[in-house]
C-alpha cells in the first residue's frame, strides 16, 4: 500500500519513508510510525509520520500487513 492515505497509517505500523534530504535520489528509510504530522485526509506526496526515533518524512509504503 502506498502512503498518501491518512485513514490506511496508524502509529505502531511499519513503513518506509523518504527524508527530506533523500527527496531527490528516493531513498526509502524503514521504521515504525510515532505519530502522524498531516492533518488532511490525503497528501500527493505522501502523508507526513515522525518515526519512533525520530526521523521525520513522508510515507511513501506500508509494510505491516504482507
Amino acid at each position: 500500500m502506498d502512503g498518501r492515505t491518512r485513514g490506511q497509517i496508524a502509529p505502531g505500523m511499519e513503513v518506509h519513508i523518504v527524508l527530506k534530504q533523500d527527496q531527490r535520489t528516493g531513498k526509502l528509510t524503514r521504521g515504525v510510525v510515532k505519530e502522524i504530522l498531516t492533518n488532511s485526509p490525503t497528501h500527493p506526496h505522501g502523508i507526513k509520520v515522525r518515526l519512533t526515533d525520530g526521523q521525520v518524512g513522508r510515507v511513501k509504503e506500508i509494510l505491516q500487513g504482507r
